[in-house]
């Protein structure tokens, strides 16, 4: 390539502004200097990126401010544990709607995974939070993992105006069923779909080939195709190339490291996902009851292993949040 044509392809905007285009930019991170820096449009949070940010100095006095704000609640054992917990994932979450004109994404307990009633109980009680600190609903979006029994939740949410974001989404029928409940958004997770396939197949993967780019093709293009209202967010990125894969992605969220990446590359991208295009996509309805949802994901391996995976690794950090709370109670 001569040296004239590749000076054509830059542009006076980064990628990252370019990507702003076209796909809402939403910052996958709980570090509020790294939300101001990329102003995204939204952010979203998890118990993980909660747990890394109390490990931080500058967020230390959260916690602490939690801590003291709480010791008059009367509760006691794991309820005073689980209180505590609840108002530091919403204290974070308050601080950022400071930072994004947005929405914040604010996560479930996953050991609720498979508990219908719970999910909706936990979900009610954090919105509860969020609106005695008087941010509307419409500036919240709660976090469930995307099984039967949380999308079901998910359902019944979204009739109390309760917007959900379906996490841990690793196949079509997950998206189908999610949509069908009506969802406000879903998250599918390409990173870990990549890894499972770089890892059985001992294989890498780029640009359009790799199988979780194609997987959130494959999910935009049906809720296109057939109307739907629920929105698409890719997550869980491994590198730039899968983000570039993506453009045009109802929202995108992504983590500071490669929003910087991508903020220093001036390099010209190009609108990947359009509802145009997705109308002309050759894809079946697909018919949904209890019975197939479950078989249909069980005879997906690797939307049954990240599914389980990923629930079992948001529980470990969700105890890691805990134990720092018990151990500061002690003291």
């Amino acid at each position: 390539m001569s040296t004239a044509v590749a000076e054509e392809k830059k542009t006076n905007l980064s990628q990252l502004d370019q990507i702003k285009k076209f796909t809402k930019v939403v910052a996958d991170t709980a570090d509020f200097e790294s939300i101001k820096e990329f102003k995204p449009q939204d952010a979203t949070t998890n118990p993980s990126l909660v747990y890394a940010a109390t490990q931080k100095q500058q967020y230390a006095h959260l916690l602490e401010e939690v801590l003291t704000d709480r010791k008059k609640s009367g509760l006691s054992g794991a309820a005073q544990i689980e209180d505590i917990c609840d108002h530091l994932l919403v204290q974070f979450g308050c601080d950022i709607l400071e930072i994004v004109p947005g929405r914040v994404s604010t996560e479930t307990d996953a050991r609720l995974s498979f508990d219908f009633e719970g999910s909706i109980k936990k979900a009610r009680q954090l919105i509860k939070l969020y609106e005695e600190r008087k941010i509307p609903r419409e500036r919240v979006l709660i976090k469930i993992a995307s099984t039967w029994e949380g999308i079901n939740a998910a359902e019944l949410l979204q009739k109390e105006g309760v917007r959900c974001n379906m996490t841990l989404l690793f196949s079509l029928p997950q998206a189908v069923r999610a949509a069908e409940a009506k969802a406000q958004l879903i998250s599918p997770f390409v990173g870990r779909i990549y890894d499972w396939f770089k890892k059985m197949n001992k294989r890498d993967y780029t640009g359009a080939e790799d199988p979780g780019v194609q997987s959130v093709q494959e999910i935009y293009a049906y809720y296109k195709k057939f109307g739907y209202e629920t929105e698409v967010m890719g997550a869980s990125f491994r590198n730039v190339g899968q983000i570039l894969e993506l453009v045009g992605c109802d929202l995108l969220t992504i983590s500071p490291e490669l929003m910087k990446e991508l903020s220093e590359s001036y390099q010209s991208i190009e609108r990947k996902l359009t509802p145009e295009k997705a109308q002309s996509a050759k894809i079946d309805k697909l018919e949904l009851d209890e019975k197939k949802f479950r078989y249909l994901l069980n005879e997906d391996a690797m939307a049954t292993d990240k599914t389980g995976e990923g629930i079992r690794k948001f529980v470990a950090d969700m105890a890691k949040l805990e134990n720092v709370v018990a151990d500061k109670i002690k003291r």
